[in-house]
């Protein structure tokens, strides 16, 4: 795979991290703003009026895109195990944003994925 690491490759690879991220994060932030006492129905008219919303289906259109061509420049997987680094951004974004709690199983699994993806990464 080190030889498919091109310029192209490694920003497209970044903007599906960034985009999914993004994604995941607007849609839970539009989850967390609706009152408690809403629900079924009520609870998505209150969601679909917020723009988190719409912001997460954005993003989500963007990975796409990059997702699509980020696969088309590289084998299938190789990135899956890349794109598996969205799992460790997602977790440290909803920590520092959200004020989730990361417990020790958690940060193991971080440090594991993120080992993964470098000798994904790093190795041919």
């Amino acid at each position: 795979m080190g030889s498919e690491l091109s310029p192209l490759v490694i920003t497209l690879w970044v903007l599906n991290i960034l985009v999914d991220s993004g994604g995941q994060l607007a849609f839970k932030a539009a989850a967390s703003q609706p009152p408690h006492e809403l629900d079924g129905v009520a609870r998505w008219r209150f969601m679909l009026g917020k723009p988190w919303l719409w912001i997460g289906m954005g993003c989500y259109v963007a990975e796409f895109v990059f997702w699509l061509a980020f696969l088309s420049l590289v084998p299938l997987s190789d990135g899956v195990l890349l794109g598996s680094i969205n799992i460790v951004a997602i977790m440290i974004a909803g920590r520092i944003l959200f004020k989730e709690r990361l417990a020790p199983l958690r940060v193991a699994g971080i440090l594991l994925v993120s080992i993964g993806v470098a000798v994904v990464g790093l190795a041919g």
